[in-house]
């Protein structure tokens, strides 16, 4: 079975990712839970393996949390990265330790909450998520996938991080970025 390297999971989710800006002009005529229902689609039907229905899973249960609203608070926001996460591990059946993008994403999303919940900004709250994910990224490093697509590695797959996870990673340094 071949090897997913990160690079190969980038390049695709960045072909997703251009489908999507493809669509930007589309999109902003919307409000927020249709935008995010078509990041959904589009990441769905452009990004090849598991990882576009995985994002596209994250991206269409955050749009039902959104709704047709048109703006989102802090709390709100927080709320449609909650909803997108349950979607993610109820689709994927992982967990903390699987070496899965869910090993960056929960840590995140829960960062992202806890910074809220104490007051922070949107842009505290953004950056204390991107370091847990960046954390849950390197805890990937020494595991033994045990699912997804990396998992037929077996053994082989220690000693390398997740492609799912470096994903996460970037996904979340891009929404911190784009707010600075």
């Amino acid at each position: 079975m071949p090897r997913t390297s990160p690079k190969k999971k980038i390049t695709n989710m960045h072909r997703g990712f251009q489908a999507v800006l493809a669509k930007k002009a589309d999109l902003q005529k919307t409000d927020i839970g249709a935008v995010l229902k078509g990041v959904a689609m589009t990441l769905i039907s452009t990004v090849g393996g598991a990882s576009g229905a995985l994002y596209g899973t994250f991206f269409l249960q955050a749009s039902v949390s959104a709704g047709n609203r048109t703006e989102l608070s802090p709390g709100e926001f927080g709320a449609a990265l909650e909803k997108g996460l349950a979607g993610i591990v109820s689709r994927g059946k992982a967990a903390i330790g699987d070496k899965t993008m869910v090993d960056a994403l929960q840590p995140a999303v829960k960062a992202y909450k806890q910074a809220i919940e104490s007051g922070q900004t949107l842009e505290q709250a953004l950056s204390d998520a991107v370091r847990a994910a960046e954390e849950g990224l390197k805890s990937t490093v020494p595991l033994v996938a045990r699912k997804g697509r990396a998992s037929y590695l077996g053994e082989r797959s220690a000693g390398h991080p997740d492609p799912g996870a470096t994903s996460t990673v970037l996904l979340f340094r891009s929404a911190a970025e784009t707010l600075r």
